[in-house]
């Protein structure tokens, strides 16, 4: 029988708008697109790298609630709110995914706010990160 896991972090906005940070269902699981906001401090920072660094601290907290990590993450979808910061916040995905390399869409959408610069959503699969790994390279 399918087990499925809903987990929300108290967010204002995930009752707001109904919805949960993490979704598992058997061992796939899908995270939120999420923001740089601390949950402790509920603050964000105005600098787009500590925001994308805030943002894989709370994607990496939320993985782990589902027994994850950011090692299982199989795809990501990376909103960027101003074209001029996607070099910072590239550099930082390439140093938080470098060895994981999952699939990946990036973007620069208006986001639900002007203080979000970056937001990012990832669907993981639980296990993946010690799954034998092919790797190939396509000449396109």
């Amino acid at each position: 029988m399918t087990k499925i896991t809903k987990i929300k972090t108290g967010s204002k906005f995930e009752d707001h708008a109904s919805y949960s940070r993490i979704v598992a269902v058997d061992d796939w699981i899908f995270v939120s697109n999420t923001a740089g906001r601390n949950p402790e401090t509920k603050e964000i920072p105005e600098d787009v790298g500590d925001q994308t660094l805030q943002v894989f601290a709370n994607i990496g907290r939320a993985l782990a609630a589902v027994g994850s990590g950011l090692g299982d993450v199989v795809a990501s979808r990376i909103f960027i709110q101003d074209p001029a910061d996607t070099e910072t916040v590239m550099t930082i995905v390439g140093q938080t995914f470098r060895g994981i390399d999952p699939a990946a869409t990036v973007t620069c959408p208006p986001l639900g706010s002007a203080v979000y610069k970056v937001e990012i959503e990832v669907t993981a699969f639980r296990g993946a990160s010690a799954a034998p790994t092919e790797r190939k390279t396509l000449s396109l």
